[in-house]
């Protein structure tokens, strides 16, 4: 092998390269960072925002978040909001509470706190305050919520039915306050609001299971607090609900005298809370329907509350008069000072025909009430009682009557009226008087002013007549004329000779008569009597005796 053989092959270089084994650790570095990362990302929990009023209780990094009493996770912030009105406490969770983060998540702080009849959260004064965790059922994601200004009596999951009680009345009942059945505490007072616009009280209530199945639509809620008193004329009675509701105040339900039993209620059922029992006996019924009647004649008498009947079954009340409504309406409408009728609100309720007190039954109500209105049903305006004057609303059918139909009043509806006993009575006698004032009673005076001006000539020609001397003349000669009549007839008496020569006259004219009868007879038996002689008669023999 020459040098330039050997030059050439010493001048031959590799092209494979080696990695320095030196790489391997920032390599492994960054694997490692990574795993981190994605193990971070699928361990560590979600970051919250809470908001609160005030920051009591609350400390970053150490206040926890339980939830059943497990800590959920750790606040890592508290700051003022944007407005310094509140503070947002700033929180990161476990990932296994991502499930239980729903838009209607509740949060507040567990304290220490000792109220009337309610002693909760002692086990914070050693270990501290924390934020207790109730998850709700409704959409999930949610990262921002609102904290409760005070921790909730029970727990969304717990069994049992939560209920809404509304009143307009003044009322003792606040939260915490228990509710009973037949004296029985069976649930509790969870949450009180009043509400400006309506000016009403809304409670929430929660009825512990099993004795939720005790409600159904037919149940009365009414305010139990305290002690009533009344006075009757068998003396003072005196109504109590258990200790606690006289010391703190409750709420009893139960189903009252003459109610049926209704149907099946759901969570955040509606119910009206009663003032008392005996306010639930004067309204006993839930359900009912607004109408309008209107009234042409005086409504004097008729007062609200007043009855209203149908063929004198109770039906419902009178709500109230609507003059004011009555005379914006007429503004309105351009009728003013044109006499129009009055509207009065009733207030009809279906459960008072012995139907269920349920919606079912109001539109059954108001279907019969359509239809009869069409086949001559009509509201009237009644007198009840003749001494006080008070008056009520009756409605029937009344036949014959006039088509009508159902109208409107400020969004009611209107049941047509008709005039009925003492208002028809003054129809007929306006009527009466509206024909007397049609009749020509002018001409009719006139002719009787010209007769009793003809009767006065007269009476005057009769005055002047008596005055005349030969009319005052006349008694005197009367009186001489009687007088004289007088003495005839004295002379006329028994024992008058004249009357005893009248009387010796009459016997001979009747002897004369009688023979004048005697010669008449003769003279029929034989007429030539008076020209011929007749035959003698012999003179009548003595008897012999013997």
């Amino acid at each position: 092998m020459t040098r330039r053989e050997v030059a050439t092959q010493q001048a031959e270089i590799s092209q494979k390269r080696r990695v320095s084994g030196i790489w391997f650790i920032p390599l492994l570095a960054l694997a490692l960072g990574a795993y981190l990362v994605v193990q971070n990302y699928l361990t560590e929990g979600p970051d919250i925002e809470i908001v609160f009023s005030t920051a009591n209780g609350l400390e970053a990094g150490k206040t926890k978040i339980k939830y059943r009493n497990v800590d959920m996770g750790t606040v890592t912030e508290v700051r003022l909001n944007d407005q310094f009105d509140g503070v947002v406490a700033t929180a990161r969770l476990d990932r296994q509470t991502l499930p239980l983060l729903k838009e209607d998540t509740r949060f507040w702080v567990v304290t220490a706190r000792v109220g009337v009849g309610n002693i909760s959260g002692l086990e914070t004064l050693l270990s501290g305050a924390y934020i207790q965790l109730a998850p709700g059922d409704g959409k999930p994601g949610a990262r921002r919520f609102k904290a409760l200004e005070q921790p909730p009596l029970t727990p969304l999951d717990a069994p049992g039915l939560r209920l809404r009680l509304t009143t307009k009345e003044a009322s003792s009942v606040s939260t915490g306050d228990v509710v009973l059945y037949n004296h029985y505490k069976v649930g509790r007072v969870e949450s009180m609001k009043f509400e400006p616009e309506n000016k009403e009280m809304h409670y929430q209530i929660f009825i512990d299971a099993p004795y939720h199945q005790l409600v159904n639509s037919g149940v009365r809620f009414w305010d139990t607090s305290g002690i009533s008193l009344s006075a009757g004329a068998d003396g003072f009675k005196v109504e109590t609900g258990s200790l606690d509701t006289v010391l703190l105040g409750g709420v009893s339900f139960g189903l009252p005298d003459g109610i049926r039993e209704g149907e099946t209620v759901d969570n955040d059922s509606e119910f009206r809370l009663y003032s008392s029992y005996d306010d639930i006996l004067k309204n006993p019924y839930r359900f009912g329907s607004y109408y309008v009647v209107s009234f042409e004649q005086s409504i004097k008498g008729l007062m609200p509350g007043a009855p209203v009947e149908y063929r004198g079954i109770l039906l419902g009340r009178v709500e109230r008069l609507l003059i004011k409504e009555s005379i914006q309406h007429s503004i309105d409408s351009d009728q003013v000072g044109q006499g129009g009728p009055i509207p009065v609100l009733i207030y009809l309720e279906p459960a008072r025909l012995e139907m269920p007190d349920r919606s079912e039954s109001l539109r059954r109500l108001q279907r019969g009430i359509t239809l009869g209105v069409e086949r001559g049903m009509r509201a009237s305006m009644e007198s009840g009682n003749l001494l006080t004057g008070a008056k009520y609303v009756s409605m029937d059918f009344f036949d014959p009557v006039e088509p009508a139909a159902m109208g409107t009043f400020l969004d009611y509806p209107t049941i047509p009226t008709i005039d009925t006993g003492f208002g028809q009575l003054q129809q007929k006698v306006s009527s009466i008087l509206d024909m007397i004032s049609k009749l020509p009673l002018d001409d009719t005076i006139d002719g009787i002013n010209g007769a009793v001006a003809s009767l006065d000539s007269a009476l005057q020609s009769v005055d002047t007549l008596l005055q005349a001397p030969d009319t005052q003349a006349l008694p005197n000669e009367l009186a001489a004329t009687l007088e004289d009549l007088r003495a005839a007839l004295q002379a006329l008496s028994p024992d008058s000779a004249t009357y005893q020569s009248i009387n010796s006259s009459l016997l001979r004219l009747n002897r004369t008569l009688g023979n004048l009868d005697a010669l008449t007879s003769q003279l029929a038996k034989q007429p030539n009597q008076l020209i011929l002689p007749g035959n003698p008669q012999p003179d009548p023999e003595p008897e012999v005796k013997p």
